[in-house]
């Protein structure tokens, strides 16, 4: 009987401190003052300004974040893929021609692939104009990165790392029983 009233006075008295646990110290998170107030901070800040600028210009997001390095990587990677898609282009043109002349009952055109097939031209064909295709898509992909790439780095740009930060690697040697096992131990101190 003690026992059984012992328990429902423990579990009044939690009952009892989770109903004080539930005060307000700080502000509604759901209040309209609040809301407002970093809505405001949120539009006043700095860290749309790298995706915008990027967006306009490629690049120039780089630039605001102060990655000039950055540059000649994305200038250079949409020359690369340029190239690539006039290549491709090019020789899609080029098979595309040589499938015409092959098919057409003209005696003036000539086929510039003599010993290509009807199907091995249509497939070479279909294989340059889907690499062409690939690479306009990834144009736009790289696009976005290019894009999420200023997007990031802004926000990395206030990421402070203090000095207590370190890695440290050193040999362990520790007895398990009647073995000594050899190792290396890793410590990360923040």
């Amino acid at each position: 009987m003690i026992y059984m009233n012992s328990k429902y006075f423990i579990f009044i008295i939690f009952l009892n401190f989770s109903g004080f646990s539930q005060d307000l110290v700080s502000p509604d998170s759901l209040s309209s003052n609040f809301l407002d107030s970093n809505l405001i901070n949120n539009q006043n800040s700095n860290y749309n300004k790298a995706p915008l600028l990027s967006a306009i210009l490629p690049g120039l997001g780089q630039v605001y974040n102060k990655q000039y390095w950055k540059l000649p990587v994305i200038y250079g990677g949409y020359l690369l893929i340029g190239h690539y898609i006039k290549f491709n282009n090019n020789m899609y043109k080029e098979f595309r021609g040589a499938l015409i002349a092959q098919t057409d009952d003209n005696e003036l055109t000539i086929n510039p692939y003599p010993n290509f097939s009807e199907s091995s031209l249509e497939r070479n064909m279909e294989y340059w104009r889907r690499n062409r295709d690939l690479l306009i898509i990834f144009t736009g992909v790289y696009y976005i990165l290019n894009i999420v790439d200023a997007h990031v780095f802004s926000h990395l740009n206030d990421f402070d790392i203090g000095n207590d930060i370190s890695l440290s690697l050193s040999p362990k040697i520790s007895k398990f029983g009647y073995n000594h096992n050899f190792g290396i131990s890793l410590k990360f101190k923040f």
